[in-house]
């Protein structure tokens, strides 16, 4: 019988990072998230991304 389910992915997203926010800052993610059509964690992901790779 064939595995039912979701795909397993390439790279999975295993690990929990608990972050807080001011209400000030959360709202300013928010609004990034937002202009940008994405996800607050997404957004975030691309911040810590321009971090690691500043050039990119």
């Amino acid at each position: 019988m064939a595995k039912m389910g979701r795909p397993k992915a390439e790279m999975p997203k295993t690990n929990k990072v608990t972050v807080r926010f001011t209400d000030e800052e959360l709202a300013f993610l928010k609004e990034c998230a937002k202009k940008n059509n994405s996800t607050i964690a997404q957004t975030v992901r691309e911040g810590v991304e321009d971090i690691i790779h500043p050039s990119k």
